[in-house]
């Protein structure tokens, strides 16, 4: 525990990260797309014998069925269908895209207290960039509706893809990835002429986060990484008009808690209440947003708890 701790500490503090680099299709000539995900995400790794107990109806989309992991039941999720899933065509038959392997092999995760079994094809390893090394496509990802929010580099050059899991959550299981309606409804308007700056990678997540300050009528600007809104904030008179800043954790160039560390490190912004609000909620990541001076940490996107620190904050 102690040394995961300390690694976590390690990586933000240098403003790095470390992803699981996988396939999901057979290498042709010894090549094939290379795709990661962060690995504070990932429980464990396994090959999985045992049955799986398929969902009633129909099977042909990206859920294959739920598995039984030391007890415990997991849901299963093909991630070459999810790829080519298309929301727009929710009940498209996938089966030619399922990942084929003789065995099973599954990526247990964590995140968003959440927990989902990925099948993939093959682990490659692990890989350790700065965040300035991980690259943005566009906006949001490659594209507004893709499954990839950035890329890197693997050590022989290619392009290695990073996914989108809180897009996957969305897609796979609708009302999971949605905000919980009826804390929705049972939030209210904030009294503040402050700006709230988000700063989002996901689109899926950076909309419900919008959605939250949206019913709680809070004025916000939206940036797809720290870099975005730290250079807005550098802007003259911007300070002085924000109230407060939610900021994921993970974010291609500049990281979370390296915004974190740079707003509370600047005399001109250290009074300024930080928010993290993240999909990652282990201890070492709470344990480093408390190190690092934030105001509150909150399990993306969780409408209460972010009224009822907003309200505090604004009112400081």
């Amino acid at each position: 525990m102690i040394e995961n701790i300390d690694k976590t500490t390690t990586l933000h503090l240098k403003n790095e990260a470390q992803f699981l680099c996988f396939t999901l299709e057979e290498e042709q000539e010894g090549l094939t797309q290379l795709y990661a995900m962060n690995v504070f995400k990932v429980r464990e790794i396994i090959y999985y014998n045992d049955l799986i107990t398929e969902t009633e109806g129909d099977n042909t989309g990206v859920l294959l069925g739920f598995l039984t992991v030391r007890d415990e039941t997991i849901p299963l999720v093909d991630m070459r269908r999810w790829i080519h899933y298309n929301p727009s065509d929710p009940y498209k038959d996938l089966t030619q895209y399922s990942v084929q392997t003789d065995r099973c092999l599954v990526v247990i995760c964590d995140f968003s207290n959440y927990t989902v079994g990925l099948k993939i094809r093959n682990v490659k390893r692990i890989i350790q960039k700065s965040w300035n090394e991980v690259n943005m496509g566009s906006e949001y990802g490659i594209d507004g509706n893709s499954k990839v929010t950035a890329t890197t580099k693997y050590d022989n050059g290619e392009v290695v893809q990073i996914l989108d899991v809180e897009r996957m959550v969305v897609d796979a299981f609708p009302m999971q990835g949605s905000i919980n309606e009826l804390d929705l409804e049972s939030i209210g308007p904030i009294m503040s002429n402050r700006i709230v700056l988000l700063a989002e990678d996901s689109k899926p997540a950076a909309k419900n986060l919008q959605h939250v300050i949206e019913k709680l009528e809070l004025q916000y600007f939206t940036f797809p990484n720290g870099k975005g809104l730290l250079d807005y904030l550098n802007n003259a008179g911007v300070v002085k008009m924000v109230g407060a800043i939610i900021t994921d954790i993970e974010m291609p160039v500049i990281s979370g808690f390296e915004v974190l560390k740079r707003v509370k490190e600047n005399p001109e912004t250290a009074h300024i209440p930080v928010i993290i609000n993240s999909s990652m909620s282990s201890d070492s990541n709470r344990q480093m947003a408390e190190a690092l001076k934030a105001d509150a940490f909150i399990t993306k996107s969780n409408p209460i708890e972010i009224e009822q620190a907003l309200k505090r904050l604004l009112k400081s």
